[in-house]
């Protein structure tokens, strides 16, 4: 078996979010299994592109990688030297019989529509894992005319052609409302997360111990402040630390966040973590400023991946306000240092947290996500429940061991569906 994974980009394209992350986890798990696996991607870093070794094979973290130039900018990602090395490492593959199979990421660009078409061309086996691209959201958000014409003359027929690998429940039911595959995977992602580390208890928390700490190092105040200290200290205690963490885009549902948030009557503050689009995000900005809670929201900008993880574990709540997520990789990401999550019901992973109450799920209004605002407000328990139970739930349900062989088998019997 010979495992050729085709994606639009690859690491160190991490400004494309978590579908590079989980690619590039899955390539690499997948080869330490030692398993035969080949990418093939493009040099695609947002408006620019990666200074990498074009056309040539390099290993990047035990994974075998291609870079092709693209010739297109946007998100086409239109690259002719890509397709044409597929058609020649497709043949080779099966002229020394290596039994291929071609596994697509994302749909809506000319990497994986026309990859897919090659493999079919040549009668290999494909596998598509849509990364939300194929929901209804997707469809009708950006190009929604040249999506339709692209489905209905090239994309359909490529698309039940192939076999599907999902991340949810959710996903497979957005899938199965718009294509009949050959079948469907069900299968989480892979999710970089931190060593474990000892956490305090829930009568303990990561901001106690922050307390008792600078209790140690600082000197005692005057009896005059006094007062004012424990005033601060207790409207600290009792602020609700919001965070959001991920792209900032339309999708991602923010001006609904913020107008809940006008209206959320307790102490709170909200980081967010994360870059979008100059104009968008300033139009954001000057929309916490007509609903004048401009002053409790701190733009942070992105956060690398080194950082990312003591963000996380700074804050109470993750919100994702979302309109559409297949999956949310920054949910299990947030839950594996102990942050809980409140997340709208459109996110693939809602099910999955309020399976093993790990957060909140709302629908997507404003009335239903300011009602679990204020529950969350009153739940600090829940809270620090959740920040001493995820780590050890989320590294169990997402063991990378468990995870690889799921991948391995479901490559295993698609090639035997396929003989």
């Amino acid at each position: 078996m010979k495992i050729f994974q085709l994606n639009a980009s690859y690491k160190p394209a991490y400004i494309y979010g978590g579908p590079t992350m989980s690619v590039s986890k899955l390539s690499e798990e997948i080869s330490k299994q030692g398993n035969p696996i080949e990418v093939v991607t493009t040099s695609a870093n947002g408006p620019g592109e990666l200074e990498v070794e074009l056309g040539k094979s390099v290993l990047v973290d035990g994974v075998k990688v291609t870079y092709y130039p693209r010739i297109t900018k946007d998100h086409t990602h239109f690259s002719p030297q890509l397709l044409s090395a597929l058609a020649r490492k497709l043949k080779l593959s099966k002229v020394s019989n290596e039994s291929p199979v071609v596994h697509v990421h994302a749909w809506w660009n000319l990497v994986s529509m026309f990859s897919s078409w090659i493999a079919r061309w040549k009668n290999i086996p494909v596998i598509l894992s849509p990364r939300g691209t194929l929901s209804g959201y997707s469809f009708t958000n950006r190009n929604s005319g040249l999506k339709d014409y692209l489905h209905r003359f090239l994309g359909k027929g490529l698309l039940e052609y192939s076999y599907f690998h999902v991340t949810s429940e959710k996903e497979k039911r957005d899938i199965e409302r718009l294509v009949k595959p050959k079948g469907v995977f069900v299968i989480p992602n892979f999710v970089r997360i931190p060593e474990l580390t000892p956490h305090p208890s829930p009568s303990d928390s990561s901001e106690q111990v922050l307390l008792k700490e600078r209790e140690k190092t600082t000197p005692h105040p005057d009896p005059s402040d006094q007062s004012e200290q424990v005033l601060l200290k207790e409207r600290e205690k009792n602020t609700l630390r919001l965070l959001f963490i991920s792209r900032v885009e339309e999708k991602k549902g923010l001006e609904l966040l913020f107008e809940s948030l006008k209206e959320f009557k307790a102490n709170w503050t909200l980081d967010i973590a994360g870059s979008g689009e100059e104009v968008y995000v300033s139009k954001l900005k000057s929309f916490t400023e007509e609903l004048g809670i401009s002053g409790g929201i701190n733009w942070l900008g992105h956060v690398n991946n080194e950082q990312k993880f003591d963000v996380m574990a700074d804050h109470d709540v993750m919100v994702l306000p979302s309109f559409d997520e297949n999956f949310a990789n920054v949910v299990i990401e947030c839950l594996s240092v102990g942050t809980s999550v409140l997340l709208t019901r459109n996110v693939g992973l809602a099910d999955y947290v309020e399976a093993k109450e790990l957060g909140w799920v709302c629908e997507r209004t404003k009335d239903d996500l300011l009602s679990q605002l204020f529950k969350i407000s009153s739940s600090r328990e829940k809270i620090e429940e959740i920040r001493a139970n995820a780590p050890l739930i989320i590294r169990k349900d997402f063991n990378e061991e468990k995870l690889v062989k799921q991948y391995i088998a479901m490559y295993e019997e698609v090639l035997r569906q396929s003989k």
